[in-house]
């Protein structure tokens, strides 16, 4: 087998490896590999072809790394509009209880049930108000 065969037949196998992951950095090592079979294919000594697999692998990682797919950004679940649909609806709060320290807090009706909100730094008024944040059956709300 030649040797480019070789470096293509790794390529391939980490492109299906990288369909079980998920993840686009075994993508990237494959256009390394891929690299490697090109140096191969126009007859480079192996030493060469593995330094130019592994730049070109390390440099599609890199690159990858500061693209926004490969942002390393956490996004708390209980904030996060992609994962809770509820963050951003609104509710109606009729009546707020002033627990000190700025803090406010009721119970409101919310999609057929009775849930806790909780304000804080900001006085309780009457009105409608938007979902923050939920920590597990309390509501979060700001001012709309």
């Amino acid at each position: 087998m030649n040797g480019w065969m070789m470096w293509t037949s790794l390529a391939v196998i980490l492109v299906i490896l990288e369909l079980f992951t998920g993840t686009f950095y075994l993508l990237m090592i494959a256009v390394g590999l891929l690299a490697g079979a090109i140096a191969a294919f126009f007859e480079f000594g192996g030493l060469v072809q593995a330094v130019i697999a592994s730049v070109v692998g390390s440099v599609a990682t890199f690159a990858l790394r500061k693209s926004k797919y490969g942002s390393t950004e956490r996004h708390e679940a209980s904030r996060d509009p992609n994962v809770n649909m509820d963050i951003g609806q609104s509710l109606q709060v009729n009546d707020w209880k002033d627990q000190g320290n700025g803090k406010f807090v009721a119970r409101a009706m919310y999609r057929g049930a009775m849930w806790d909100v909780e304000l804080q730094h900001s006085a309780g008024y009457p009105g409608a108000y938007m979902i923050e944040e939920i920590q597990g059956s309390r509501l979060l709300v700001k001012p709309c």
